[in-house]
């Protein structure tokens, strides 16, 4: 299980923008876990429910937080990542982290469990209960998106 703690961690930081939750969130799923273990069965089984349940309720915090405004990223917000980040530009990374921070929940979901996470869109549908095609339209209208925000932001 300790090998999990920074993909845990990782999705909901992702997908919260805000380290405090991303830890809560990542507490309350490792506790859920520990009740539920006997039920999962093998390694992949948990690994799956870990990820489905992290996604989930790191949505569910944003949806209950929805009125209150996003939250600013610092540079400092993202050093426990499950990937290595490329050593590219750290402004650029920044400006990313940012763009990828004010994306609606489900979007930013969808793309933190297929860039971050390696998840192919059929993975990613079964994880959130969603047709693989509504996978794919996310990740589209989403890079989409991203592209048309980073294009004013890199002029």
């Amino acid at each position: 299980m300790l090998e999990h703690q920074s993909m845990v961690f990782s999705i909901a930081l992702r997908i919260l923008g805000d380290r405090a939750r991303a830890e809560e969130i990542a507490q309350d799923v490792f506790l859920e876990l520990f009740e539920k273990l006997p039920e999962l069965g093998d390694g992949n089984h948990v690994l799956y429910w870990l990820r489905r349940v992290a996604v989930h309720r790191s949505i569910d915090v944003v949806r209950r937080n929805q009125r209150q405004p996003e939250v600013s990223i610092d540079e400092d917000d993202f050093p426990e990542l499950a990937i290595d980040a490329d050593p590219g530009d750290p402004l650029l990374s920044r400006q990313l982290q940012q763009l990828v921070a004010s994306l609606p929940a489900a979007p930013r979901s969808v793309l933190v469990l297929r860039y971050q996470e390696d998840l192919t869109p059929d993975e990613i549908g079964q994880l959130l209960s969603m047709p693989t095609a509504t996978v794919k339209s996310h990740l589209q209208r989403t890079l989409r998106l991203l592209r048309e925000k980073a294009a004013r932001v890199l002029k």
